[in-house]
């Protein structure tokens, strides 16, 4: 007798977008399946994977989920359970059960073996899958970005420039396994870019949260170095594993838990009640969702877009044409030969300067007109003679 296997699980990124599109928390799912949440974790990145009932149950849950996510896209069909016996004087176990939808059994003719063709998928245009994506992680990442800069403003500013960038890189972002991801890092690296400090709005600080517990929680937060701050963010706030994070703060693995570690240190000194990851990330989900935070339309973000690249394109035309100008002119009025300047007259020690010539004096004519009278050639001007 052989052992059954397993129950057959989704593949571990099919497990996280099922519990995203219910909007669960990993504590949430751990809660309700009676695990930690560093457990669900682990299922979720495919590192580990439940066994015996738990795995069953797992499994059922993750069932519930795609279903419940299939009826909000469309609505389900009745199933119909048709008992098929493998052969005569079969045991219970060896009954097999087929769950056909209703619309599979509208005649006579429809044999009970016969598949039902799959829905024909809807295609989405560019405009309404990006809408979907903005209205499925803005809430998200404004309160993460909230967390990270203390900044309501730069928080919903830094997701709606984010959204905008991946509108104008669109055909990239489409094809990433991870949109949201794609679109976190760039709304992260924008809010803590070190121009941000010289805006005039971001010289005054705003009004800190209402409950003492969370502005204790944020000033404490806010304290901490801005890598080590994502990093403890990534991990124990949205809950990615540690190769994730490290691949979105464009670190190492080992530097990116030396990091994880550091922050949590530092954290536990400040607020020991918060030294249990498990309690650190649903104070951090309390304080960013207490936190009243707006966002704009996906309209207003895409028309926002395609403004901002209409505007840099003009500006790189003009600047393109202002150069081609000013080389035709440069190449147009330049000399076309080289003429070096004439340096300027200096005096030199020990000799008299040039006179200007004047009158000869007698001696002067007459040495003069002596020179005049002597023959200019023959042998006579080489042989000296007496006077």
């Amino acid at each position: 007798m052989t052992r059954s296997p397993g129950t057959p699980l989704p593949p571990p990124k099919a497990r996280r977008r099922l519990r995203e599109a219910a909007s669960l928390t990993q504590a949430q799912l751990a809660d309700r399946m009676g695990v930690t949440r560093a457990t669900v974790r682990t299922w979720e990145s495919g590192r580990t994977t439940p066994r015996g009932r738990r795995r069953e149950a797992y499994a059922e849950l993750l069932k519930t989920l795609a279903e419940e996510e299939s009826a909000a896209a469309e609505p389900a069909p009745v199933p119909v359970v048709v008992a098929v016996r493998t052969g005569p004087g079969s045991p219970a176990e060896d009954t097999e059960s087929l769950v056909l939808p209703a619309k599979a059994l509208p005649t006579e003719e429809r044999q009970e073996d016969e598949p039902e063709p799959a829905p024909e998928p809807v295609a989405l245009t560019p405009a309404q899958a990006f809408d979907a994506l903005y209205e499925f992680g803005t809430p998200a990442l404004v309160r993460q970005t909230f967390l990270l800069t203390g900044r309501r403003e730069l928080a919903r500013e830094s997701v709606e420039r984010a959204f905008q960038t991946a509108w104008e890189n669109w055909p990239e972002v489409a094809r990433d396994r991870d949109p949201v991801g794609w679109v976190r890092a760039v709304a992260y690296e924008y809010a803590l870019s070190p121009w941000q400090r010289f805006r005039p709005r971001n010289r005054h600080p705003e009004p800190p949260p209402a409950d003492p517990g969370d502005r204790t929680l944020l000033n404490t937060l806010l304290r901490l170095p801005p890598r080590h701050r994502r990093t403890l963010l990534l991990y124990d706030g949205v809950g990615l594993d540690l190769p994730e994070t490290a691949a979105e703060t464009e670190a190492s693995t080992p530097a990116a838990a030396n990091r994880l570690l550091n922050a949590r240190r530092a954290m536990a000194d400040r607020l020991p009640e918060l030294a249990d990851p498990e309690v650190l990330h649903r104070r951090l989900a309390e304080v960013a969702s207490n936190e009243r935070l707006r966002a704009a339309k996906p309209p207003t973000v895409r028309v926002g877009s395609e403004r901002r690249a209409r505007f840099w394109t003009r500006a790189a035309i003009a600047f393109t044409a202002a150069l081609i100008g000013t080389t035709a002119l440069t190449l147009r009025t330049a000399p076309t030969h080289y003429e070096p300047p004439v340096s300027p007259g200096e005096t030199v020690r020990g000799v008299p300067p040039k006179v200007a010539p004047g009158a000869l004096s007698d001696e002067e004519l007459e040495l003069r007109q002596k020179l005049r009278d002597q023959m200019q050639a023959g042998p006579e001007r080489l042989t000296p003679r007496l006077e």
